[in-house]
């Protein structure tokens, strides 16, 4: 998932704005690297509590997906006033304020555990989303401006293959960890007190996990906060407020944005049902543990496809690409739930490499000769990712309506990439100007 810039009310990006030239400070480089890998694996991470929490309060998958409603719902309610925070008190004050709220996100799940209460979790994550989404707004002006200005598209495609590559790897080493921790017994069987000390017993792993990851973020955030200064020139304007909700009046720009919005839902919902598919009889009938290890294949096919796509688009029109990519998807979706064993199970992975290209993609396109307007559409397309939100409860509604059947359930992310291959044709020839 691509990451929006934070910008001023002319449409400048802070980051070109924020000092002359560029900041000669490569040590910080490492430091907003580091920020990239960490967010893009904890939001991958949901794909493996999901799980774990549906088998320990007996939740239907409508209830089980309100982890990524919580999660994702910050996006529309945070991104706002996180551009103002970052804007009254700059980049690395940002990012660290950013990243002491991940790590209370973090501790929250300690009170969580321990009182085996699933609202605590929902809660938890909350919390941990909205640092995540401060975090995001600081990374990409930032890294565009640790650099001379000609790299900046180099330094940003190399950063996002660090957020990738955190998507890959935290799922694995979370499914180790996390996933099929206890003994083979099942809360379902289980009742009372009984009942009470398993989930108390299975949540811990989940905690000790993000205990882990907040022992990383609180060294991560010390570094962040010594170099809090090393920005001196750092200017952000005063801004009158976002004022962008008129470019939805526009065609091109508005089915963008539902296209942003759909894809990202498409995409959280199949990687939050992955696991319970591939553990069904008729596909893999995998332990709960190897279905999530898998989840690295789904994140890591679009972590490859992002450097695949990267050259075709540059030889290739932008918008058949996209739809080209979309088709795929639905028909590597009608596969897998048409068809059993490693055939479905694999055909679903697969959707991971189709859907590389789809945000940055969806995202030019749409904002394509904005001009001064393109901050307010970075803006509104920030908000639109909220739609991990949404789709992926609608998609859990789904399943439960048709018995648990979750190839009824993938009928929803097809038909949002019907939609997003429509874009991609309606969107193939150069907006006007």
């Amino acid at each position: 998932m691509a990451i929006t810039a934070v910008t001023n009310g002319s449409g400048k990006d802070l980051g070109d704005e924020g000092a002359s030239g560029h900041v000669d400070a490569p040590e910080l480089r490492y430091f907003v690297m580091s920020l990239f890998f960490i967010f893009g694996g904890i939001t991958s991470l949901n794909d493996v509590i999901i799980p774990k929490l549906k088998e320990l309060f007996t939740l239907s998958y409508t209830q089980a997906m309100l982890v990524q409603f919580c999660f994702f719902t910050a996006y529309a309610v945070i991104g706002v006033p996180a551009a103002m925070l970052v804007r009254k008190v700059g980049y690395m004050r940002g990012a660290a304020a950013g990243l002491v709220i991940m790590i209370g996100g973090c501790l929250a799940f300690i009170p969580a555990s321990q009182t085996a209460t699933y609202w605590l979790f929902l809660a938890a994550y909350f919390v941990l989303a909205t640092g995540v989404v401060v975090v995001q707004v600081v990374a990409n002006p930032l890294i565009s401006l640790l650099g001379k200005p000609e790299t900046a598209s180099s330094r940003l495609t190399f950063a996002q293959g660090f957020n990738s590559l955190g998507t890959t790897i935290f799922p694995i080493v979370g499914s180790v960890l996390i996933l099929g921790s206890l003994a083979k017994v099942s809360a379902k069987d289980l009742s009372g007190p009984a009942l009470d000390a398993y989930r108390r017993a299975e949540s811990a792993a989940i905690v000790h996990g993000y205990l882990g990851i907040a022992v990383a973020l609180a060294l991560v955030a010390v570094a962040v906060w010594l170099f809090r200064n090393r920005l001196p020139a750092e200017r952000h304007p005063d801004s009158k407020g976002f004022a962008g909700f008129d470019l939805l009046r526009r065609p091109r720009f508005s089915y963008g944005a539902l296209s942003i919005f759909l894809y990202v839902g498409a995409e959280v919902s199949i990687g939050s049902l992955i696991v319970s598919y591939l553990m069904q009889p008729h596909v893999l009938a995998l332990p709960e543990q190897s279905a999530g290890k898998l989840i690295g294949l789904y994140w890591g096919g679009a972590m490859v496809g992002r450097f695949i796509g990267s050259a075709v688009l540059r030889v290739l029109n932008p918008g058949v690409v996209l739809t080209f990519n979309a088709c795929l998807a639905i028909a590597l979706i009608a596969l897998s739930i048409n068809t059993t064993g490693y055939v479905a199970g694999y055909a679903l992975l697969a959707v991971g490499l189709m859907n590389s290209i789809m945000f940055p993609t969806i995202f030019t396109l749409a904002c394509e000769k904005l001009g001064t307007r393109a901050a307010d559409g970075s803006g509104i397309i920030n908000v639109a990712i909220c739609g991990g939100a949404i789709i992926p409860l609608a998609t859990g509604g789904l399943a439960d309506l048709a018995g648990g059947n979750l190839g009824m359930a993938l009928l929803l992310p097809v038909a949002c990439y019907a939609v997003i291959a429509g874009f991609g044709l309606f969107a193939r020839r150069p907006a006007a100007g």
